[in-house]
Protein backbone atom coordinates (compact mmCIF):
# COMPACT_ATOMS: atom_id res chain seq x y z
CA UNK A 1 0.00 0.00 0.00
CA UNK A 2 0.66 3.64 -0.30
CA UNK A 3 1.07 6.13 2.14
CA UNK A 4 0.91 9.52 0.40
CA UNK A 5 0.43 10.46 -3.18
CA UNK A 6 0.55 13.90 -4.70
CA UNK A 7 -1.59 13.81 -7.81
CA UNK A 8 -1.14 16.85 -10.54
CA UNK A 9 -3.19 17.43 -13.44
CA UNK A 10 -5.91 19.83 -13.99
CA UNK A 11 -7.27 22.86 -16.74
CA UNK A 12 -9.68 20.46 -17.66
CA UNK A 13 -12.71 17.87 -17.00
CA UNK A 14 -10.07 15.72 -19.52
CA UNK A 15 -7.43 15.83 -16.65
CA UNK A 16 -8.90 16.06 -13.79
CA UNK A 17 -12.10 13.68 -14.04
CA UNK A 18 -9.60 10.62 -14.73
CA UNK A 19 -7.25 11.64 -11.15
CA UNK A 20 -10.04 11.81 -8.94
CA UNK A 21 -10.87 8.15 -10.16
CA UNK A 22 -7.35 6.82 -9.21
CA UNK A 23 -7.66 9.19 -6.65
CA UNK A 24 -11.04 7.63 -4.97
CA UNK A 25 -9.38 3.86 -6.09
CA UNK A 26 -6.00 4.52 -4.04
CA UNK A 27 -8.63 5.60 -1.20
CA UNK A 28 -11.15 2.79 -1.65
CA UNK A 29 -7.99 0.37 -1.27
CA UNK A 30 -6.46 1.98 2.06
CA UNK A 31 -8.67 4.42 3.48
CA UNK A 32 -5.41 5.80 5.28
CA UNK A 33 -3.87 6.68 2.27
CA UNK A 34 -3.26 10.48 2.32
CA UNK A 35 -4.10 11.97 -1.25
CA UNK A 36 -3.25 15.82 -1.93
CA UNK A 37 -3.87 17.64 -5.35
CA UNK A 38 -1.48 19.52 -6.88
CA UNK A 39 -4.32 22.68 -9.27
CA UNK A 40 -3.95 26.13 -9.92
CA UNK A 41 -6.70 28.71 -8.23
CA UNK A 42 -7.94 29.47 -11.91
CA UNK A 43 -8.73 25.47 -13.75
CA UNK A 44 -11.94 23.58 -13.22
CA UNK A 45 -9.79 21.55 -10.96
CA UNK A 46 -10.29 24.75 -7.62
CA UNK A 47 -13.52 23.30 -7.87
CA UNK A 48 -13.74 19.86 -8.65
CA UNK A 49 -11.52 18.52 -6.26
CA UNK A 50 -12.40 20.27 -2.97
CA UNK A 51 -15.88 19.13 -4.31
CA UNK A 52 -14.41 15.90 -4.58
CA UNK A 53 -13.02 15.77 -0.72
CA UNK A 54 -9.81 16.03 -1.61
CA UNK A 55 -7.31 18.59 -0.70
CA UNK A 56 -5.62 21.67 -3.51
CA UNK A 57 -2.12 22.25 -3.14
CA UNK A 58 -2.15 25.64 -5.50
CA UNK A 59 1.07 25.99 -7.52
CA UNK A 60 1.47 29.09 -10.13
CA UNK A 61 -0.20 28.48 -13.66
CA UNK A 62 2.61 27.79 -16.07
CA UNK A 63 1.58 27.83 -19.89
CA UNK A 64 4.44 26.40 -22.03
CA UNK A 65 4.22 28.72 -25.01
CA UNK A 66 4.30 27.12 -28.46
CA UNK A 67 6.21 29.98 -30.24
CA UNK A 68 8.26 32.63 -29.71
CA UNK A 69 6.49 35.73 -27.95
CA UNK A 70 7.25 37.39 -25.00
CA UNK A 71 6.07 35.05 -22.62
CA UNK A 72 9.05 33.09 -23.48
CA UNK A 73 11.11 35.22 -20.92
CA UNK A 74 8.84 35.14 -18.38
CA UNK A 75 8.82 31.27 -18.50
CA UNK A 76 11.97 30.94 -16.11
CA UNK A 77 10.59 32.65 -13.60
CA UNK A 78 7.38 31.36 -13.88
CA UNK A 79 8.30 27.72 -13.74
CA UNK A 80 10.88 27.93 -11.07
CA UNK A 81 8.28 29.12 -8.48
CA UNK A 82 5.81 26.00 -9.82
CA UNK A 83 8.62 23.70 -9.20
CA UNK A 84 9.00 25.02 -5.83
CA UNK A 85 5.55 25.26 -4.97
CA UNK A 86 5.58 21.63 -6.33
CA UNK A 87 8.82 20.84 -3.84
CA UNK A 88 6.79 22.28 -1.27
CA UNK A 89 3.76 20.46 -1.40
CA UNK A 90 5.99 16.99 -1.62
CA UNK A 91 7.99 18.02 1.54
CA UNK A 92 4.87 19.10 3.53
CA UNK A 93 2.37 15.53 2.07
CA UNK A 94 5.68 13.45 2.50
CA UNK A 95 4.23 11.79 -1.39
CA UNK A 96 6.38 8.74 -2.09
CA UNK A 97 4.83 8.57 -5.63
CA UNK A 98 3.51 11.53 -7.55
CA UNK A 99 0.85 11.05 -10.71
CA UNK A 100 0.62 13.20 -13.34
CA UNK A 101 -2.03 13.28 -15.75
CA UNK A 102 -0.84 16.29 -17.77
CA UNK A 103 -2.19 19.88 -18.41
CA UNK A 104 -0.27 23.12 -16.73
CA UNK A 105 0.36 21.83 -13.36
CA UNK A 106 1.90 18.60 -14.81
CA UNK A 107 5.21 19.86 -15.57
CA UNK A 108 6.73 21.26 -12.17
CA UNK A 109 4.96 18.57 -10.76
CA UNK A 110 7.38 16.17 -12.56
CA UNK A 111 10.71 18.36 -12.47
CA UNK A 112 10.27 18.48 -8.75
CA UNK A 113 9.58 15.19 -7.95
CA UNK A 114 12.80 14.28 -10.40
CA UNK A 115 14.87 17.36 -7.85
CA UNK A 116 13.86 14.77 -4.95
CA UNK A 117 14.01 11.56 -6.40
CA UNK A 118 10.40 10.53 -5.86
CA UNK A 119 8.96 8.68 -8.16
CA UNK A 120 6.65 9.38 -10.92
CA UNK A 121 3.71 7.34 -12.76
CA UNK A 122 2.29 9.25 -15.99
CA UNK A 123 -1.08 8.98 -17.25
CA UNK A 124 -1.94 10.47 -21.23
CA UNK A 125 -5.32 10.66 -21.36
CA UNK A 126 -4.94 11.38 -25.97
CA UNK A 127 -3.62 8.63 -27.95
CA UNK A 128 -1.14 11.76 -28.76
CA UNK A 129 0.48 13.39 -25.90
CA UNK A 130 0.69 16.69 -24.61
CA UNK A 131 4.09 18.22 -23.99
CA UNK A 132 3.83 17.61 -20.45
CA UNK A 133 3.53 14.36 -20.60
CA UNK A 134 6.19 13.53 -23.20
CA UNK A 135 9.06 15.72 -20.44
CA UNK A 136 7.62 13.14 -17.61
CA UNK A 137 7.73 10.16 -19.19
CA UNK A 138 11.48 10.91 -19.89
CA UNK A 139 12.54 9.43 -16.00
CA UNK A 140 9.02 8.53 -15.17
CA UNK A 141 9.22 5.01 -13.37
CA UNK A 142 5.59 3.90 -15.03
CA UNK A 143 3.71 5.36 -17.87
CA UNK A 144 0.49 4.36 -18.59
CA UNK A 145 -1.71 5.07 -22.08
CA UNK A 146 -5.67 5.08 -22.32
CA UNK A 147 -4.91 4.35 -26.53
CA UNK A 148 -2.73 1.78 -27.99
CA UNK A 149 0.07 3.47 -30.29
CA UNK A 150 0.40 6.28 -28.22
CA UNK A 151 4.14 7.48 -28.94
CA UNK A 152 5.46 7.27 -24.78
CA UNK A 153 8.47 5.37 -24.03
CA UNK A 154 7.90 1.89 -22.19
CA UNK A 155 3.78 2.74 -21.73
CA UNK A 156 1.47 0.57 -20.26
CA UNK A 157 -1.75 0.51 -21.88
CA UNK A 158 -4.30 0.84 -18.88
CA UNK A 159 -7.30 2.92 -20.80
CA UNK A 160 -9.12 6.20 -18.81
CA UNK A 161 -9.69 6.17 -15.56
CA UNK A 162 -13.58 6.39 -15.29
CA UNK A 163 -15.85 8.90 -13.28
CA UNK A 164 -17.98 7.49 -10.27
CA UNK A 165 -21.08 7.75 -12.39
CA UNK A 166 -19.63 5.84 -15.50
CA UNK A 167 -18.60 3.00 -13.38
CA UNK A 168 -21.77 2.96 -12.16
CA UNK A 169 -23.41 2.52 -14.96
CA UNK A 170 -21.58 0.00 -16.48
CA UNK A 171 -22.62 -2.21 -13.51
CA UNK A 172 -26.22 -1.21 -13.43
CA UNK A 173 -25.94 -2.27 -17.23
CA UNK A 174 -24.30 -5.51 -16.67
CA UNK A 175 -26.88 -6.46 -14.00
CA UNK A 176 -29.72 -5.43 -16.12
CA UNK A 177 -29.45 -3.31 -19.14
CA UNK A 178 -33.30 -2.81 -19.75
CA UNK A 179 -34.14 -1.87 -16.21
CA UNK A 180 -30.85 0.86 -16.34
CA UNK A 181 -33.06 2.15 -19.68
CA UNK A 182 -36.23 2.42 -18.20
CA UNK A 183 -35.11 4.63 -15.14
CA UNK A 184 -33.11 7.05 -17.10
CA UNK A 185 -35.57 7.59 -19.66
CA UNK A 186 -38.39 8.06 -16.98
CA UNK A 187 -36.31 10.79 -15.28
CA UNK A 188 -35.49 12.69 -18.67
CA UNK A 189 -39.28 12.12 -20.36
CA UNK A 190 -38.44 9.47 -23.25
CA UNK A 191 -39.65 6.47 -24.35
CA UNK A 192 -37.21 3.81 -23.56
CA UNK A 193 -39.14 1.47 -26.43
CA UNK A 194 -37.93 3.85 -29.19
CA UNK A 195 -35.05 3.92 -31.03
CA UNK A 196 -32.85 6.56 -29.30
CA UNK A 197 -29.85 8.93 -31.03
CA UNK A 198 -27.83 10.92 -28.57
CA UNK A 199 -26.27 14.28 -29.90
CA UNK A 200 -23.36 15.95 -28.34
CA UNK A 201 -20.42 18.07 -28.74
CA UNK A 202 -19.54 18.67 -25.21
CA UNK A 203 -20.02 22.07 -22.70
CA UNK A 204 -19.24 23.79 -25.78
CA UNK A 205 -21.27 22.21 -28.13
CA UNK A 206 -20.20 21.76 -31.46
CA UNK A 207 -22.01 23.87 -34.25
CA UNK A 208 -21.81 21.32 -37.13
CA UNK A 209 -23.08 18.43 -35.41
CA UNK A 210 -25.86 20.83 -34.20
CA UNK A 211 -26.92 21.85 -37.88
CA UNK A 212 -26.23 18.66 -39.28
CA UNK A 213 -28.55 16.63 -37.08
CA UNK A 214 -31.44 19.01 -36.23
CA UNK A 215 -31.54 20.00 -40.75
CA UNK A 216 -32.50 15.97 -40.73
CA UNK A 217 -35.01 16.26 -37.87
CA UNK A 218 -37.82 15.97 -40.10
CA UNK A 219 -36.60 12.44 -41.76
CA UNK A 220 -35.39 11.52 -38.10
CA UNK A 221 -38.78 11.99 -36.47
CA UNK A 222 -40.62 10.47 -39.38
CA UNK A 223 -38.93 7.22 -39.19
CA UNK A 224 -39.87 6.86 -35.40
CA UNK A 225 -36.47 7.65 -33.83
CA UNK A 226 -35.90 9.46 -30.41
CA UNK A 227 -33.76 12.42 -30.12
CA UNK A 228 -31.75 13.66 -26.94
CA UNK A 229 -29.70 16.74 -28.54
CA UNK A 230 -27.49 18.18 -26.11
CA UNK A 231 -26.53 21.26 -27.84
CA UNK A 232 -24.40 23.39 -25.79
CA UNK A 233 -24.65 26.53 -23.45
CA UNK A 234 -26.22 29.27 -25.87
CA UNK A 235 -26.59 27.18 -28.76
CA UNK A 236 -30.38 25.39 -28.02
CA UNK A 237 -32.65 27.96 -30.04
CA UNK A 238 -31.73 27.12 -33.92
CA UNK A 239 -31.90 23.46 -33.18
CA UNK A 240 -35.65 23.77 -31.25
CA UNK A 241 -36.20 26.43 -34.57
CA UNK A 242 -35.57 23.50 -36.89
CA UNK A 243 -37.62 20.68 -34.97
CA UNK A 244 -40.38 23.41 -35.05
CA UNK A 245 -39.77 23.80 -38.75
CA UNK A 246 -40.40 20.33 -39.36
CA UNK A 247 -43.77 20.20 -36.70
CA UNK A 248 -44.98 22.54 -39.22
CA UNK A 249 -44.26 20.46 -42.25
CA UNK A 250 -46.63 17.52 -40.57
CA UNK A 251 -44.99 16.27 -37.91
CA UNK A 252 -46.66 18.14 -34.78
CA UNK A 253 -47.68 15.07 -32.92
CA UNK A 254 -43.90 13.42 -33.10
CA UNK A 255 -42.10 16.73 -32.52
CA UNK A 256 -42.17 16.18 -28.94
CA UNK A 257 -39.71 12.93 -29.62
CA UNK A 258 -37.01 15.33 -30.75
CA UNK A 259 -35.51 16.88 -27.11
CA UNK A 260 -33.09 19.77 -27.86
CA UNK A 261 -31.31 20.80 -24.19
CA UNK A 262 -28.35 23.03 -23.78
CA UNK A 263 -26.38 20.21 -21.53
CA UNK A 264 -27.31 17.81 -18.78
CA UNK A 265 -25.66 17.22 -15.47
CA UNK A 266 -26.37 13.54 -15.20
CA UNK A 267 -24.99 12.47 -18.43
CA UNK A 268 -24.98 9.29 -17.64
CA UNK A 269 -28.65 8.95 -18.05
CA UNK A 270 -27.86 10.31 -21.55
CA UNK A 271 -25.83 7.08 -22.10
CA UNK A 272 -28.43 4.69 -20.06
CA UNK A 273 -30.63 5.50 -23.10
CA UNK A 274 -28.73 5.84 -26.06
CA UNK A 275 -28.67 3.58 -28.87
CA UNK A 276 -26.20 5.16 -30.98
CA UNK A 277 -24.10 8.59 -30.27
CA UNK A 278 -23.27 11.54 -32.48
CA UNK A 279 -20.36 13.10 -30.88
CA UNK A 280 -16.61 14.75 -31.13
CA UNK A 281 -14.11 11.55 -30.24
CA UNK A 282 -12.50 13.53 -26.95
CA UNK A 283 -10.47 10.27 -24.93
CA UNK A 284 -13.37 11.39 -22.72
CA UNK A 285 -15.76 10.75 -24.95
CA UNK A 286 -14.26 7.39 -26.34
CA UNK A 287 -13.28 5.78 -23.34
CA UNK A 288 -16.89 5.95 -21.68
CA UNK A 289 -18.65 4.74 -24.90
CA UNK A 290 -16.59 1.87 -25.59
CA UNK A 291 -16.35 0.73 -21.65
CA UNK A 292 -20.28 0.93 -22.12
CA UNK A 293 -20.73 -0.65 -25.32
CA UNK A 294 -22.31 2.28 -26.93
CA UNK A 295 -21.85 2.53 -31.11
CA UNK A 296 -20.91 5.92 -32.37
CA UNK A 297 -20.45 8.35 -35.47
CA UNK A 298 -17.57 10.49 -33.96
CA UNK A 299 -16.62 13.48 -35.65
CA UNK A 300 -13.50 14.84 -35.01
CA UNK A 301 -12.47 18.31 -34.13
CA UNK A 302 -11.34 19.66 -37.45
CA UNK A 303 -8.59 21.99 -35.28
CA UNK A 304 -5.49 21.22 -33.06
CA UNK A 305 -3.11 18.54 -34.16
CA UNK A 306 -5.70 15.28 -35.00
CA UNK A 307 -5.46 14.42 -31.40
CA UNK A 308 -9.03 13.50 -31.78
CA UNK A 309 -9.34 11.28 -35.01
CA UNK A 310 -6.22 9.56 -33.19
CA UNK A 311 -8.69 8.89 -30.03
CA UNK A 312 -11.29 7.06 -32.07
CA UNK A 313 -9.27 4.73 -34.66
CA UNK A 314 -9.31 1.78 -32.33
CA UNK A 315 -12.87 1.61 -31.49
CA UNK A 316 -13.59 2.40 -35.32
CA UNK A 317 -11.04 -0.25 -36.27
CA UNK A 318 -12.67 -2.46 -34.36
CA UNK A 319 -15.82 -1.72 -35.58
CA UNK A 320 -17.73 0.39 -32.61
CA UNK A 321 -17.77 3.35 -34.48
CA UNK A 322 -17.47 5.24 -37.14
CA UNK A 323 -15.43 8.06 -38.10
CA UNK A 324 -17.03 11.40 -40.24
CA UNK A 325 -14.45 14.43 -41.11
CA UNK A 326 -16.56 17.29 -40.11
CA UNK A 327 -16.62 19.24 -43.30
CA UNK A 328 -18.35 16.04 -44.49
CA UNK A 329 -21.04 16.81 -41.87
CA UNK A 330 -24.16 17.88 -43.02
CA UNK A 331 -27.92 17.00 -42.88
CA UNK A 332 -27.57 14.67 -45.91
CA UNK A 333 -25.12 12.66 -44.37
CA UNK A 334 -27.33 12.01 -41.35
CA UNK A 335 -29.87 10.38 -43.58
CA UNK A 336 -27.74 8.35 -45.35
CA UNK A 337 -25.41 6.99 -42.89
CA UNK A 338 -26.99 8.13 -39.12
CA UNK A 339 -30.55 7.41 -39.74
CA UNK A 340 -30.12 3.81 -41.27
CA UNK A 341 -27.96 2.96 -38.29
CA UNK A 342 -29.60 4.12 -35.42
CA UNK A 343 -32.98 1.87 -36.90
CA UNK A 344 -30.81 -0.93 -37.13
CA UNK A 345 -31.24 -2.71 -33.93
CA UNK A 346 -28.56 -5.89 -35.19
CA UNK A 347 -26.13 -3.69 -37.12
CA UNK A 348 -26.40 -1.57 -33.44
CA UNK A 349 -26.09 -4.84 -31.14
CA UNK A 350 -22.73 -5.60 -33.53
CA UNK A 351 -21.14 -2.29 -32.79
CA UNK A 352 -21.96 -2.25 -29.29
CA UNK A 353 -20.32 -5.30 -28.85
CA UNK A 354 -17.18 -4.09 -30.97
CA UNK A 355 -17.25 -0.91 -28.76
CA UNK A 356 -17.17 -2.90 -25.71
CA UNK A 357 -14.46 -5.20 -26.91
CA UNK A 358 -11.54 -1.95 -26.61
CA UNK A 359 -13.10 -0.66 -23.63
CA UNK A 360 -11.94 -0.75 -20.61
CA UNK A 361 -13.62 -0.42 -16.93
CA UNK A 362 -11.04 -1.26 -15.01
CA UNK A 363 -8.61 1.79 -15.74
CA UNK A 364 -7.99 3.11 -12.36
CA UNK A 365 -7.83 0.12 -11.02
CA UNK A 366 -4.72 -0.58 -13.16
CA UNK A 367 -3.31 3.07 -13.24
CA UNK A 368 -3.73 2.18 -9.06
CA UNK A 369 -1.69 -1.02 -9.84
CA UNK A 370 1.25 1.21 -11.15
CA UNK A 371 1.61 3.61 -8.39
CA UNK A 372 1.79 0.90 -5.93
CA UNK A 373 4.26 -1.09 -7.83
CA UNK A 374 6.25 1.95 -8.07
CA UNK A 375 6.14 3.19 -4.58
CA UNK A 376 9.22 2.33 -2.54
Amino acid sequence: MVESVLLAGGGTAGHINPLLAVADELRARDPGTAIAVLGTVEGLEAELVPAHGYALVPVPRVPLPRRPTLDWLRLPGRLRDAVDAADAAIETSGAQVVVGFGGYVATPAYLAARRRGVPVVVHEQNARPGLANRLGARWAAAVAVTFPGTSLPGAHVTGLPLRPDVLALAAERAEDPAAARRRAAAELGLDPDLPTLLVTGGSLGAQSLNTAVSGAAGDLLRAGVQVLHLTGRGKAEPVRAAVAQAARAGLTAQAGRYQAREYLTRMHLALAVADLVVARSGAGTVSELAALGIPAVYVPLPIGNGEQRLNARPVVEAGGGLLVPDADMTPQQVRDTVLPLVTDQDRLAAMAEAAASVGAVDAAARVADLVEAVAP
